[in-house]
C-alpha cells in the first residue's frame, strides 16, 4: 500500500463520520445498515442465534454473519455457545452497552 492509498483510506474514514476521532469507541452510527438492523432485532428479541436473527430481520444468513462480525468487533454485541446446540452461538447486547448518540441523545 502506497502512502497515497493510505491517504485515500483516511479521507474515506473522515468523510463517513467527520466528528469521529480514532481514540473514541465505535458506535452503532459507524456500522453499516445491516448491522444497525441486527442490533435493533437483538434489542427486542435477544438472545438469538444467527438463524433466529436472519428469520426476524429477513436478512440472508451471509449478511447476518457480516453484521454480527462488525458488531462484535465494535464490542456492541456479545456471544456465547448455545447450551441447546453447541454448533450454534447465541447473541445479545451486553448490559451497559450504549449504541452511541442518536436522535434521542441529540434532543436532550
Amino acid at each position: 500500500m502506497s502512502s497515497s492509498d493510505h491517504d485515500v483510506d483516511t479521507d474515506r474514514t473522515a468523510q463517513s463520520n467527520p466528528d469521529r476521532t480514532d481514540d473514541q469507541e465505535p458506535t452503532i452510527e459507524d456500522c453499516p445498515p445491516s448491522a444497525k438492523l441486527v442490533y435493533k432485532v437483538l434489542e427486542y428479541e435477544a438472545p438469538l442465534t444467527q438463524e433466529g436473527i436472519a428469520a426476524e430481520s429477513r436478512l440472508c444468513p451471509r449478511t447476518v454473519r457480516y453484521a454480527l462480525g462488525t458488531l462484535e468487533e465494535s464490542s456492541l454485541v456479545a456471544s456465547r455457545v448455545s447450551l441447546e446446540d453447541a454448533r450454534q452461538s447465541q447473541y445479545w447486547i451486553p448490559e451497559g452497552t450504549t449504541p452511541g448518540p442518536g436522535p434521542a441523545a441529540e434532543s436532550t
